[in-house]
């Protein structure tokens, strides 16, 4: 019996992150299983296509039109790796900002991949309950290994 060991072409752990305490979380432990392989963490963000408008506590407002969610996305991603990790970043480190079904991308993203890790709960709020959990499409649907880190789990060691 052969016992497949991570690859080159599996190098790699995915970690999805939306900003929330739950996906720095999973950042901890994204880096500590990439270590633990011998891999690099691959952190990924994703937002979804928006209307123009959406209701908010005084009534139907407009998003403003000079309104960058892909620059939003990626600086809710990197202030999240500062807050994580400060200077001393994973090595290898590679940072995705897409547009699309949160949970769909994550999985396309996680193919091929040593492990996908994903925060129990992030910013789905309501819509999350009525839509489904991100993390249990990814845990469900996932290609390869998911570790779903929940707002109890302490960090992993020696980080």
């Amino acid at each position: 019996m052969t016992i497949e060991q991570p690859t080159a072409d599996r190098g790699r752990v995915v970690v999805g992150v939306d900003g929330s305490e739950g996906s720095k979380r999973a950042l901890r432990w994204a880096s500590f299983a990439a270590g633990a392989l011998g891999t690099s963490v691959e952190a990924i963000i994703a937002w979804g296509p928006m209307a123009s408008y959406s209701w908010g506590a005084g009534g139907w407002a407009a998003f403003p039109t000079d309104w960058n969610p892909g620059a939003d996305a990626e600086a809710t991603v990197l202030g999240a790796l500062d807050e994580v990790f400060g200077e001393h970043r994973p090595s290898g480190l590679k940072v995705s900002v897409h547009e699309g079904n949160v949970a769909k991308v994550l999985l396309d993203a996680s193919n091929g991949a040593a492990m996908l890790v994903v925060g129990s709960r992030g910013h789905g709020g309501f819509a999350g309950l009525l839509l489904g959990s991100v993390s249990s499409a990814c845990a469900e649907h996932a290609s390869c290994p998911v570790l779903v880190v929940h707002g109890d789990t302490p960090f992993p060691p020696g980080i």
